[in-house]
């Protein structure tokens, strides 16, 4: 179980729509963008953004209002900050990693 990421173009096309917060107290997910795939294991809030829709665990669509989002996230700079901050919003992205 991995978090492999890849962001479409459209609502329609994603497993789950997010939107990115200015602020890490108003997100569910603490997100460290991590360099190689293999280190996005678990579902831990360190993603791995692919450039291939086929090699993606999880479609996501960035949407522009937090209102419209399933999941609000929010981008650190430091792996050791990446977690959940709401963990009843887990559950959304554990059932599309056991798809």
């Amino acid at each position: 179980m991995s978090q492999q990421i890849f962001s479409v173009d459209a609502d329609y096309k994603s497993d789950i729509n997010v939107f990115e917060t200015d602020r890490d107290y108003k997100a569910d997910l603490l997100v460290y963008k991590v360099s190689s795939d293999y280190n996005a294991d678990g579902n831990n809030g360190l993603w791995f953004f692919t450039d291939r829709d086929y090699k993606a665990e999880i479609e996501v669509f960035f949407v522009d209002r937090d209102y419209k989002a399933d999941l609000i996230v929010y981008f650190v700079d430091r792996e050791y900050k990446a977690g959940w901050r709401d963990t009843s919003k887990k559950c959304l992205l554990d059932a599309l990693l056991e798809k």
